[in-house]
């Protein structure tokens, strides 16, 4: 009963919360406190919601905004999937090799600091102006804060759980499977997060430097709105890429939290 109260608290502060910032949005909407340039910067919130419903209906150019969050949820999904499959392939060779986990832990730890966004005019360079270009851009932005969760998590791991699983017989990547992963679960559903939030953020940032005319996404749909001044659409679409990430957080990975790290107790 106390956890049901405490979940229907903490839902209740989060909707007033949301309130309260929405009146402060509308009161300085309404106000004009900014001079003439308020009713461009701080659409009412009416307009705001109508804009919602047209960028659904009739996006930009005859092109709904469905078409974009698709062919970035493609591009997203696709470098996603990639970079966790490498993130568990290589922080588990790195605890079979002590050579290649020497080398792999250096270059997490150079490769974390890059910005994808910085390596962004060298990889077109090389690349050009491609699909693949973003998608290697996701890659980089969850393939680095993964394997360095998962590199701590298995280092953290007690001994005896080690020592239980070979007397087992547990070898290599069944002792990995077996062992290291469940009892690092909880700096692997970390690491997930932080590289769900980096390649979210890092996809948009680059479509909004490039657009791509053959797969255009969120990013390219928000820059053009700012080109076009149409800002209560713009903030619309910032409300969209918000929605899609409050339901990844708490649709997505807070289940996987719970059914994993606080089932077996090692969260709170």
């Amino acid at each position: 009963m106390k956890k049901k109260e405490s979940h229907l608290r903490s839902i209740l502060i989060r909707v007033v919360y949301v309130l309260c910032l929405m009146a402060i949005w509308e009161y300085v909407a309404r106000s004009g406190m900014l001079g003439p340039r308020s009713a461009l910067i701080f659409p009412s919130l009416e307009q705001i919601a109508a804009a919602f419903v047209k960028n659904f209906v009739r996006g930009y150019a005859g092109t709904s905004l469905w078409i974009y969050i698709i062919n970035s949820m493609k591009l997203l999904l696709t470098g996603l999937a990639i970079g966790i499959i490498l993130a568990f392939i290589f922080s588990g060779i790195s605890m079979v090799s002590y050579t290649f986990r020497k080398i792999f832990d250096f270059t997490v730890s150079i490769c974390d600091l890059l910005p994808g966004i910085a390596l962004l005019p060298v990889v077109i360079i090389i690349f050009g102006v491609r699909r693949e270009v973003i998608v290697f851009l996701v890659v980089h932005a969850v393939l680095w804060p993964m394997s360095r969760n998962m590199l701590d998590g298995f280092s953290s791991t007690p001994r005896i759980y080690v020592e239980a699983g070979r007397n087992m017989g547990l070898r290599g990547m069944r002792l990995i499977l077996g062992v290291y992963i469940p009892a690092a679960a909880s700096y692997i559903v970390s690491g997930l997060k932080s590289g769900w939030a980096r390649a979210w953020r890092g996809l948009i940032s680059a479509e909004m430097i490039f657009g791509i005319a053959s797969s255009p996404g969120i990013g390219l749909f928000i820059n053009q709105m700012r080109t076009n001044m149409n800002n209560a659409e713009m903030y619309a679409t910032l409300l969209v890429i918000i929605i899609i990430g409050v339901i990844v957080q708490y649709g997505i990975l807070r289940p996987i939290e719970i059914c994993t790290v606080r089932k077996w107790g090692m969260s709170k």
